[in-house]
């Protein structure tokens, strides 16, 4: 039964969804079990999405944290796209396993950065969240204390540089353009010689994602994320569209339960998703909304991405 007053336009973020880099990680995973049969076994979530997880469950993918996990050590193993640290290939190596890194390109770009400045000498500031895959991967690239971590701004204000400390700072590629900003500003305050990447870290899906967000928020009294909870870009996209002009924004997640009361009161909602979201999800959104109402749906486009990444030449 539709809800009255059921008149609803939905302004569609676009790009949303998959990443090129997310493409390309499960592609890789597909054609691991197509060249080595099942199992293969995953190295944490390839991407942060539970969808895409059990998806590559059912054609033979196994998920672990950790190598010393996987019980048959002569099946393949693949590295997920968040990057690993470097003791993690070492481990697979020793124990003669194969293995497949569907790291992001971006990401290593990141982890090549990280190991010239170190070859250097220069002190690393890691922009980003503590605990979070890539950034335990980029931390990893480097002997222990190579890097310092940097989440928030009193950390950049607070942070005591060694004596004779060239310094360089490094981002996470999946945080918000904005808060990354607000951070490298106080951090060139107080170290105006500080070295920077040659080209902005953040993903340009990251980046594309952020800005769509942006340009529909104001106009929407609902924005909606479809994405996970540990995927950061996810959570990311509801902060940007809090920040700009829409409050109600909030993360729908495989836990959470159709927001019919939120919608109701609604005459325009916004839809978004993160890089690691498959499209069917959205979908599956709008055409649950479709039951309840009448629906007007403006794809809102801000930029057309094309970009591919290459898989290894080992599953050619």
């Amino acid at each position: 039964m539709k809800v009255k007053n059921n008149h609803l336009k939905i302004l569609l973020a676009a790009p949303r969804g998959f990443c090129a880099g997310v493409d390309r990680a499960i592609e890789i995973v597909k054609k691991s079990i197509e060249k080595y049969g099942a199992p293969v076994y995953v190295r944490h979530e390839i991407v942060h999405n539970k969808h895409v997880v059990d998806s590559l469950k059912k054609i033979g993918a196994i998920f672990v944290e950790e190598i010393d996990e996987i019980e048959d050590k002569t099946r393949p193993v693949v590295f997920s796209a968040h990057g690993v640290p470097k003791s993690v290939p070492q481990e697979a190596e020793s124990l003669n396993m194969i293995f497949v890194d569907a790291t992001c390109p971006l990401v290593s770009k990141v982890h090549r950065e990280a190991e010239n400045l170190n070859k250097k000498d220069v002190q690393v500031l890691l922009i980003g969240h503590k605990n979070h895959p890539e950034v335990i991967g980029t931390m990893g690239q480097v002997a222990n204390g190579k890097i310092d971590l940097i989440e928030t701004i009193d950390d950049a204000k607070n942070y005591q540089r060694g004596k004779n400390d060239e310094l360089a700072y490094i981002t996470q590629t999946t945080l918000s353009v904005d808060d990354t900003k607000d951070i490298i500003n106080v951090l060139k305050e107080r170290f105006p010689d500080i070295h920077e990447p040659k080209k902005d870290d953040i993903c340009y899906a990251t980046t594309n994602r952020q800005a769509a967000v942006k340009k529909i928020a104001k106009d929407c009294d609902n924005l909606f994320v479809i994405g996970s909870r540990n995927s950061s870009n996810s959570v990311r996209l509801v902060e940007v569209a809090q920040n700009n002009g829409c409050e109600n924004a909030e993360l729908i997640h495989s836990e959470s339960s159709f927001p019919l009361e939120k919608i109701s009161k609604c005459k325009t909602i916004g839809i978004s998703s993160g890089a690691s979201a498959p499209e069917v999800l959205v979908n599956e959104f709008i055409e649950n909304i479709k039951k309840k109402f009448t629906v007007e749906i403006e794809e809102v486009e801000i930029v057309k991405e094309d970009v591919t990444f290459k898989i290894p030449g080992k599953l050619n």
